[in-house]
């Protein structure tokens, strides 16, 4: 028995030492310079693996790269390059690898004055590029200049500022992060729940010994009478000193820092009355009861914390964009490996696994169809709702839900690098942003609380010796002036409407990549829309199938007789042909032979004994074949149509006309008469030429085109709009879009799109649908009217409540019930967000 105990303990032990271990190892590559051979490269790996600290290292000669496991309790980063300088070689570390920004969860914050003090601390460490606080999520980000700075360095500088730090990692959907977080505001919502139910229980029999009139008390035996100021005391002191300690502890703490919040505010305003009331009832026992303040101690505690609690709940309502993100993701995947299926936790999946998917299963992660034929759920990532066929070849996307069949696809994407995961660091990224309209709030933040207690004071001193009010008179108004104020409003205006914002925009397959962008999409006057790919599909596809009567072959015959020829050629007119073809279910795979391609004009081959050609007039033209007025009169109406039209010959005779188009996308008309309804002027731009370019802006009813434009022209289109005066949103696709969406005051990426256009734009639609383009201008400007009505409302409350305060209008209790009110009327008002509907759709 004690034998297995010891082997347990033995178990347990290990475990434990191998859990540190896991969380303090680190994966690092390093670029090697000075190798010549492989005794180079042998020599450097075995050095390294003999070092204290590294678990295991390899060197690769080819890339002159070093990749090395170590514990960092053990050995840093200039360590294992001092140890490969010992060696005669020189490292440094990978541009990738340095870090570049880096994340905290910061705990001790109450109000702006508190997130601002924060920033300002993170701002001022020696490497520091830039650092933003974020009151409502209790977050901070600190952008590197150089890489030189330590995350405890950091850590420090907030510590020393009188508030706690703890690096988080940018979330990666295999990260605990976002658990961790809610678990805190789980914890942070009871405590104030208990905290809140045992000052209120207190603070109920106080507030009615202060509001009953000193006659009504006169039946009670005089005994009573005498105890009642006493009976106030003993409920109030522990309302004080328990319910009340979370204040004076954070002001005592910021008294050591030489630093005030709205804590300090708070703690003096209830500290000045209970200890004003203690002083006079120790000075007059019995007698005291109509000279003390027990009730506005009390009171103001448990009003306050009745804010504090209705604040976190609705806080934790306004990340829940994040929450539902998360929980969008598998927990595990069914893989083949080996020959053998079998199912693995989500972060033990790899890149190249195989995975199978059933029906009605979430897919795991992204990936390409290696077999299998389905429909899929993508509207929890795009929005779209008609499910999305996926067959071999296809590309599918994590998290959304398979329907009908079943797929086997290899996985290209796991973990932090999904588009889940990507997602989620965006909307992570907007919410921790902040927009250009909270600097005000932000510099005001900064002086707010000093100089309320510079009004308190003011307020007593006059009150007491300019207008003999009296000392109590005027400590129970300078006490009011102190509660009222609330920086906390000023503080969570801005963070909460871009956190709600952003996470509806999420919710509608809009990624918004900040603050600063949801408020300049707020001022477009003008929307330039890229032609191919964000109004069109950006494919060619056969649009008309034309017989010039020669009576040789049907339409079917037709499109199937061009399909097998241009079944060897690469033009993208072949591959519409070939679309149209094997959707029609017509047999491309009849025996073609002799087959030529004819750059620029078209093919040629023999099939079945005829001399099959198709392309443009000048190669009929030059292989003798005529064409009637009737063919030419019909192929120069398609192509004012902006469509291309080819000719299909068969045996020296025109049989027909297949025109080819890259057809317009189903809600581009949609989305223009959207446009429309909010005052855009919206102008197309394109590389086509203007007869095409007019086609397509007629049928869609754009009354501005800009043809012909080359695409390094593009960013001077958008440059010269610019210059007019008008604020301009861009709107691409492509790689050749990237440098006006960059230059566009908004740029804003389809997501169907190229990663470079995307990594240009303010704003990503993860779908292909257009009209997200008018539900995300629609969105910012919603959201940037609840900023500013939030501010709105912080601002006035102040001026006014403080100011009421001052002139003596304002009982204390009332004032902490206004106060506490305050924010969470701000934070309610940005909740209202999530009732947003697109109107588009």
């Amino acid at each position: 028995m004690s034998l297995h105990l010891a082997r347990e303990v033995a178990v347990m032990v290990t475990t434990e030492q191998t859990n540190k271990q896991n969380k303090e190892d680190k994966i690092i590559t390093l670029d090697i310079t000075g190798m010549t051979c492989a005794s180079c490269s042998a020599r450097i790996e075995k050095g390294l693996s003999k070092t204290p600290g590294v678990r295991e290292a390899s060197v690769n000669l080819a890339t002159e790269r070093a990749k090395v496991a170590y514990d960092s309790s053990v050995i840093d980063v200039r360590g294992l390059i001092e140890t490969i300088d010992d060696l005669g070689y020189g490292a440094k570390e990978r541009k990738e690898d340095v870090r570049t920004r880096i994340d905290f969860a910061i705990s001790g914050m109450t109000c702006a004055s508190c997130s601002a003090r924060v920033e300002r601390a993170l701002s001022r460490v020696p490497g520091v590029a830039k650092a933003g606080v974020n009151l409502a999520t209790d977050k901070a980000w600190v952008e590197l200049g150089t890489p030189d700075v330590t995350v405890a360095q950091l850590i420090e500088a907030v510590d020393e500022a009188g508030y706690g730090a703890r690096e988080v990692q940018s979330t990666g959907l295999e990260s605990d992060a976002e658990d961790e977080d809610q678990q805190r505001r789980d914890k942070e919502s009871k405590d104030l729940k208990r905290l809140l139910i045992f000052s209120g229980v207190l603070s109920l029999p106080v507030a009615a010994m202060g509001m009953m009139p000193a006659q009504g008390m006169l039946w009670l035996p005089h005994w009573i009478h005498s105890l009642e100021v006493y009976l106030a005391l003993a409920l109030a002191t522990p309302v004080w000193a328990v319910a009340g300690w979370r204040f004076h502890k954070n002001a005592l703490k910021n008294l050591r820092h030489f630093y005030a919040n709205m804590d300090t505010l708070i703690s003096l305003g209830t500290s000045a009355a209970y200890l004003y009331s203690l002083t006079f009832t120790i000075a007059y026992g019995s007698e005291a009861i109509h000279m003390v303040y027990y009730d506005a101690a009390a009171v103001i505690i448990t009003l306050i914390l009745l804010g504090k609690y209705f604040e976190a709940v609705a806080k934790g309502r306004s990340s829940e964009a994040i929450k539902k993100l998360m929980a969008m993701q598998s927990k595990t995947a069914r893989v083949v490996r080996d020959g053998q299926e079998f199912d693995i936790l989500l972060a033990q999946l790899v890149i190249d696994d195989t995975v199978i998917v059933r029906p009605g299963e979430k897919i795991p992660v992204d990936g390409i169809v290696l077999d299998g034929a389905s429909a899929v759920d993508e509207s929890m990532i795009t929005g779209e709702s008609i499910p999305v066929e996926k067959r071999q070849g296809d590309q599918v996307i994590g998290a959304t839900i398979n329907k009908n069949g079943v797929l086997r696809f290899q996985a290209t994407k796991v973990g932090r690098d999904t588009m889940l995961a990507q997602i989620v660091r965006m909307v992570e990224d907007a919410q921790g942003s902040k927009a250009p309209i909270q600097q005000l709030a932000d510099q005001v933040s900064g002086i707010f609380v000093p100089a309320v207690i510079g009004i308190a004071a003011i307020t007593f001193v006059t009150w007491a010796f300019l207008l003999d009010a009296g000392f109590a008179q005027a400590l129970v108004y300078s006490v009011a002036v102190l509660v009222i104020a609330c920086p906390c409003s000023l503080g969570l205006a801005t963070p909460t409407a871009i956190m709600v914002g952003t996470g509806k925009g999420a919710e509608n397959g809009i990624l918004i990549r900040g603050g600063e962008s949801l408020e300049r999409a707020r001022d477009i006057d003008t929307i330039v829309l890229d032609k191919t790919g964000t109004l069109t599909k950006g494919r060619p596809e056969v649009t008309d199938v034309i017989l010039l009567g020669t009576g040789r072959a049907s339409t079917e015959e037709l499109l199937g007789i061009a399909a097998a020829v241009e079944r060897g050629s690469e033009h993208p007119i072949a591959d519409a042909i070939l679309t149209m073809a094997h959707e029609n279910g017509l047999n491309t795979s009849l025996k073609v032979s002799d087959f030529e391609a004819v750059p620029g004009h078209g093919v040629k081959a023999r099939m079945d004994e005829q001399q099959v050609m198709i392309g443009t007039r000048r190669l009929m033209s030059e292989s003798g074949i005529e064409l009637t007025e009737q063919a030419l009169s019909q192929m120069e109406a398609l192509e004012d149509e902006g469509k291309t039209a080819v000719i299909v010959a068969i045996d020296g005779a025109a049989a027909g006309i297949l025109a080819v188009a890259d057809t317009i996308r189903s809600q581009s008309k949609q989305a223009i008469s959207a446009f429309r309804r909010m005052g855009l002027e919206i102008i197309m731009l394109t590389g086509d030429n203007l007869r095409t370019a007019n086609a397509i802006a007629n049928e869609l009813g754009i009354d501005r085109v800009l043809a012909e434009v080359l695409p390094q022209d593009k960013a001077m289109e958008v440059r010269r709009l610019q210059s007019e005066g008008k604020v301009v949103a861009m709107v691409g696709d492509g790689i050749n879009d990237a440098p006006a969406l960059a230059q566009a005051d908004v740029g804003i990426a389809i997501g169907t799109g190229t990663d470079v256009a995307m990594e240009a734009s303010d704003i990503t639609l993860i779908g292909s649908d257009l009209t997200a383009v008018a539900t995300a201008i629609e969105l910012s400007r919603q959201t940037m009217r609840t900023i500013k009505q939030n501010l709105f409302w912080a601002f006035i409350y102040n001026t006014i409540g403080i100011s009421i305060a001052a002139i003596g209008l304002l009982n204390p209790m009332i004032a902490a019930g206004a106060m506490a009110m305050s924010s969470v009327s701000v934070v309610t008002n940005s909740l209202r967000l999530k009732r947003f509907k697109p109107k588009v759709n």
